[in-house]
């Protein structure tokens, strides 16, 4: 009997049924991990099965032949082929992993019969996937082929690759640092659970090589390392979990998880409260004194055990996506979060609402058409009616949620820090928290990036339609992928935290819950990861590597799958485990960032002239300001500067001279102290645009304000409409010339809207670097031009090459250029 370890995701993550009760899973492996490799080296016609080789492995391996004979040319005119190395070792793998799946054709009917987006068609899907997996090997290696060959005869120069330093890269104030230079690390989350870290086929620079507590170490009965199950009920701890974590080798960098999802069973029985206002991946009351007193314990322990490892320099992940939705009919419901509220909770809401009201409980009731004697008489329904919405009693309980949410991770990094004060810490927040209209999660996005010494996400994107028929992809009208998830959450955290160092501790790029597409393209795999990189993303674990090196799915997804959400057993298929153009191109574009890491920091570290208002009030009380925020967002987008988020505490407490204009668009509902916040910035000399009367006009209990904004030393424009058109001409009318990009992109796309978005730095050296993505589905025109008029010449950066000022930018494009001027 086998039991396995839990993986995370945005669709799992959580508790095994095996680890509740003790159910296993039985085996399919049935290849010696090293038999058909070694078959195909020595150059066998068979492998491990007794089975002939197929035409298209025997195709595949003499390409790699060919390839591996260039790379010797290559080397001894001291050419760099750390890129083809990786697409060898993508192809010999997968040739591998072709073979594993076409003698285990059940096993992979399994896999696509867990999602049920592949389901219908599982056993057709099972049957093609060897082939195709040769085909894509045939693929990369020709593709590795061409390019390398292009420069050996002298067509293009690349620019050599740098390597993550496994052992040596270090956190610096806002990016990490390897040999003096910014490097991006890059691995996977959830990797070949039941492998060792010291395993070289899993640990190396194609998959990345950061460790990490608990996941990859070999399986326990239980979720994770850092969990509530280390500390015993007579106060000691359980020293052979605890070695999952103490035994981790001290020579590669990495993070650790604090996994928040289950409870004891003896603190269930001192405390029977404890499961009230438990969350999907928060598995108890956050509220609850003994369960602080147990993570409290806890942390201060794996605080000290870790204290000055190399595991920790990518910090502490204090949650696994965390939420607490309190709304009715939301699609936590069925994982029974929030269904009720502890004592605890009851009263910690009673004392916020006595501080909120200032102890007038008369004040409460005008406000909530109630009748309560005292404060503490107080009581809500939860979850909360939707009906309720944009009414004091919504706001009062959605606010506070926020504040009780960020209060616990305080708890939580004020126990780290009073044993390792130099411990970084970061959450892994949803973008969902910040990108959709529902304020009901429990989530101040913005609190939490101020709290945490880094900041943490697990940022997504969808490289084409959404797989589930009741969510939306009508972004797919204008643009190749879902290129909004990505850039307006991270410019909204730039703009909050822009000196942390921004990790997402499971990217989503490659697949998710949401999307899969099983031949995905690598042109938007090398854009979206591009597009976040240059975000501000300084570190990404991408979902998920799930192949041992027999090529058999890792431990937790063999046999019968039964998890206690379906996510994590339909996660392999259409993955990148199934498609080796994918995962060698993830590997490919780190290589090249990590070439460019300089360029892409300072073009990331620009000025944000254009800076949107945003407000949690506003927010909290509407249900769609988020999808209206976006309008104005995306027309913004493409006019070649960053953009920008200012709220009440950004005008604050940084440098108001950091932009030039604050835009006000659809924000009726703002606090009294956010508006004084906005008319002391005017006041003081700062540029204000608001589109209408409407904005800024209500309490956050929609009572009418009587002030309106006055000018003061400033420059203040009401526009009177709602327009988006006339909102950003009037924006970009507001910047100053300085703050205009120095290179012009004229596009011509046969669209009345752009799809070409750019950025523009000092190069340092009396030019500019110039940065371009075509988000579009078809080819533009681009002309470029300098601001001031200039003459000058272009150099594609990737190739060395030069370039024309106008040229055609394919779909999903990404263009690094050096402009010169004459």
């Amino acid at each position: 009997m086998k039991r396995h370890l839990l993986g995370a995701s945005v669709a799992s993550a959580l508790l095994l049924l095996s680890a509740c009760n003790g159910s296993g899973s039985s085996s399919t492996k049935n290849i010696e991990p090293k038999s058909a490799e070694a078959s195909m080296e020595s150059g066998q016609t068979q492998n491990a099965n007794s089975a002939p080789i197929s035409p298209l492995e025997r195709e595949a391996r003499g390409k790699i032949e060919q390839l591996l004979s260039m790379m010797e040319t290559a080397k001894a005119k001291n050419i760099d082929v750390t890129r083809e190395e990786t697409i060898v070792w993508f192809a010999k793998q997968f040739l591998k992993f072709a073979n594993w799946d076409e003698a285990n054709p059940e096993a992979i009917e399994a896999a696509f019969g867990y999602e049920r987006y592949y389901a219908a068609n599982k056993k057709q899907l099972a049957a093609d996937l060897p082939t195709f997996e040769r085909q894509k090997v045939i693929e990369i290696v020709d593709k590795g082929i061409g390019v390398l060959g292009q420069e050996l005869r002298g067509e293009i120069k690349r620019r050599p690759v740098r390597k993550v330093d496994w052992q040596n890269t270090k956190a610096g104030d806002n990016m990490f640092v390897s040999n003096g230079k910014p490097i991006f690390p890059y691995d996977y989350f959830s990797k070949t659970v039941g492998q060792p870290l010291t395993n070289t086929d899993i640990y190396n620079d194609h998959l990345g090589a950061l460790y990490h507590g608990g996941e990859d170490l070999y399986p326990v009965d239980h979720d994770r390392a850092i969990n509530s199950f280390l500390l015993k009920e007579d106060g000691t701890f359980d020293q052979q979990l605890m070695e999952e974590l103490t035994r981790i080798p001290d020579t590669n960098i990495g993070f650790l998880v604090y996994w928040i999802m289950g409870i004891p069973e003896w603190v269930e029985q001192r405390e029977p409260e404890v499961r009230k206002g438990r969350s999907l991946f928060t598995g108890f009351d956050v509220d609850n004194p003994l369960a602080r007193e147990v993570w409290g314990k806890i942390i201060r322990e794996t605080g000290r055990l870790t204290k000055g490892k190399k595991v920790t320099e990518l910090g502490f992940v204090l949650a696994n996506e965390p939420h607490w939705f309190s709304e009715k009919d939301h699609w936590t419901a069925r994982f029974h979060e929030m269904t009720e509220l502890s004592s605890y909770t009851v009263k910690k809401f009673q004392n916020w609402l006595n501080a909120k009201y200032s102890g007038d409980i008369t004040e409460l009731n005008r406000n909530w058409g109630s009748a309560f004697a005292s404060f503490t008489h107080v009581q809500v329904a939860i979850p909360m009616d939707k009906a309720l919405l944009g009414t004091a009693q919504w706001y009062d309980w959605m606010r506070y949620n926020m504040d009780r949410g960020t209060e616990w991770f305080k708890f939580m990094q004020d126990e780290l820090h009073a044993v390792n004060p130099d411990a970084d810490t970061h959450i892994k927040i949803m973008p969902r928290m910040f990108m959709e209209n529902s304020r009901s999660g429990g989530i101040d996005t913005e609190a939490l990036a101020e709290l945490t010494t880094m900041v943490g996400h697990d940022a997504k994107s969808l490289g084409s339609k959404n797989i589930r028929p009741s969510k939306s992809s009508k972004w797919l009208e204008r643009y190749a992928y879902y290129w909004s998830g990505v850039s307006m959450f991270h410019d909204f955290m730039e703009s909050v935290a822009p000196d942390k160092i921004n990790v997402n501790s499971e990217s989503h790029f490659l697949s998710s819950g949401q999307w899969r597409d099983l031949d995905t393209r690598t042109s938007y795999v090398r854009s979206v990861y591009w597009l976040a990189t240059l975000g501000g993303m300084d570190a990404n674990m991408a979902w998920f590597w799930a192949r041992d090196p027999d090529g058999s799915p890792e431990d937790r997804l063999e046999g019968e799958l039964n998890f206690f959400d379906p996510g994590l057993a339909g996660a392999y298929a259409g993955s990148n485990n199934m498609q080796p153009h994918v995962s060698n191109e993830y590997t490919q574009v780190m290589f090249d960032m990590n070439s460019f890491s300089e360029e892409i920091i300072a073009l990331r570290e620009q000025r944000r002239p254009v800076r949107l208002f945003y407000t949690e009030t506003t927010a909290i009380n509407t249900k769609d300001y988020m999808t209206q925020g976006y309008k104005l967002y995306e027309a913004l987008h493409f006019e070649g500067f960053p953009l920008g988020y200012v709220t009440n505490n950004i005008i604050q407490k940084q440098d108001n001279k950091n932009w030039d204009v604050v835009v006000v668009h659809n924000t009726p509902y703002v606090t009294d102290h956010e508006f004084a916040t906005l008319q002391s910035y005017l006041t003081n000399g700062g540029t204000v645009i608001v589109d209408s009367k409407k904005s800024l006009s209500l309490n956050e209990y929609g009572k009418p304000r009587a002030q309106q904004l006055t000018a003061g030393k400033g420059k203040l424009l009401v526009l009177n409409t709602h327009d988006i058109d006339k909102i950003k001409q009037a924006a970009l009318g507001a910047i100053k010339p300085a703050s205009l990009p120095a290179v012009v992109v004229k596009e011509e796309n046969g669209k009345p809207y752009k799809t070409t978005s750019w950025r523009v730095v000092d190069n340092g050296k009396g030019g500019y670097t110039a940065i371009l993505f075509n988000l579009g589905h078809d080819t533009a025109k681009l002309q470029l031009s300098l601001q001031n008029g200039q003459g000058f010449t272009i150099t594609d950066m990737m190739t060395s090459n030069a370039m024309p000022s106008s040229f055609a930018i394919q779909s999903e494009d990404v263009l690094l250029l050096e402009v010169m001027p004459n």
